[in-house]
């Protein structure tokens, strides 16, 4: 069980890595974009981003569950302990910060039924020029990528260390 746990925590929180770090990795690129273009680029990320998001909630709950078999006050489980707390506030910058601007870019997309009720979720709709949207939008995503490589890698420490 633990073996599966520590498996499942180390694959889920890279898969939610990986996107993040993908959308950082082009913000140097999409800040040359003009209005028009960006606004374009911008909508082909929701399919796929909206699919792999699945990984984000899979990754803290298995994370979570790795916690709970790990021995209290170990090095293991201090690290896991701050992969877990860098996950959540990866997913909390999300919903407090870029939730809101991809409701403003999805607004006028033909989206399907789940994706649509996605995007209606929470009660804010960020609000600003298109440069501060993807400023916000941008930044958002460097820190969630900061924040999810950290706890990446304290994850894959916390698991190859010996308990």
């Amino acid at each position: 069980m633990l073996q599966t746990l520590q498996v499942l925590s180390v694959v889920f929180a890279a898969l939610t890595m990986a996107q993040m770090l993908a959308h950082a990795l082009e913000f140097p690129g999409k800040r040359r974009l003009d209005r028009d273009t960006y606004l374009k680029v911008q909508a082909i990320y929701y399919p796929g981003f909206t699919i792999g998001g699945a990984f984000e909630p899979l990754s803290m709950i298995a994370t979570f569950a790795l916690l709970l078999f790990m021995p209290f006050g170990t090095t293991s489980f201090w690290l896991t302990a701050l992969a877990f707390v860098g996950l959540a506030l990866a997913h909390a910058i999300y919903w407090a910060i870029t939730h809101p601007v991809n409701k403003v870019w999805v607004k006028d997309e033909k989206l399907g039924k789940s994706g649509g009720a996605f995007f209606a979720a929470g009660n804010t709709t960020a609000t600003g020029d298109w440069t501060e949207l993807r400023d916000r939008w941008e930044w958002s995503h460097v820190a969630r990528a900061a924040l999810a490589v950290a706890s990446l890698i304290a994850l894959v420490i916390a698991v190859i260390r010996p308990a």
